[in-house]
């Protein structure tokens, strides 16, 4: 069994695998496991087309910059927290796993818009900037 290991849970890829022998059977139940994956599929790129309408690079770029802008300011408060060499208080060391939870959730929101467009649940459009100023989706 392989997993995957993010910031914050792991994820188990646990398929089942065929111990029977006979070829037909296990065709059959191949075919079945593929609809499975596509029902899934389906149901994924309808409700995240439906909600989320379509990937941008500029979607992506506020996304970078709003997990950038979190993780500089967790750091920068620790930085700040440290400068007189004392040990941080119970109070900073809250703020300091406020401004780290954010981060992690805006990195992760980052990665899990990345594995729809990468999954083809998200359509993705390259926004290009024209010489007149005006953005075109391609």
């Amino acid at each position: 069994m392989s997993s995957t290991v993010s910031n914050s849970f792991r994820r188990s890829h646990d398929h089942f695998e065929p111990q029977d022998t006979d070829p037909q059977t296990q065709r059959r139940l191949r075919g079945h496991l593929e609809q499975i994956d596509y029902t899934a599929f389906a149901s994924n790129s309808a409700v995240i087309a439906q909600v989320l309408d379509k990937s941008d690079s500029g979607k992506f770029q506020r996304l970078a910059v709003a997990a950038a802008t979190a993780r500089a300011r967790w750091v920068a408060e620790a930085v700040a927290m440290t400068e007189g060499g004392v040990a941080i208080t119970p109070e900073q060391t809250v703020r300091l796993s406020a401004l780290r939870a954010a981060y992690e959730e805006l990195a992760e929101v980052y990665e899990a818009m990345r594995r729809m467009v990468e999954r083809g649940y998200l359509t993705y459009s390259v926004l290009m900037v024209t010489e007149g100023g005006n953005a075109v989706l391609r």
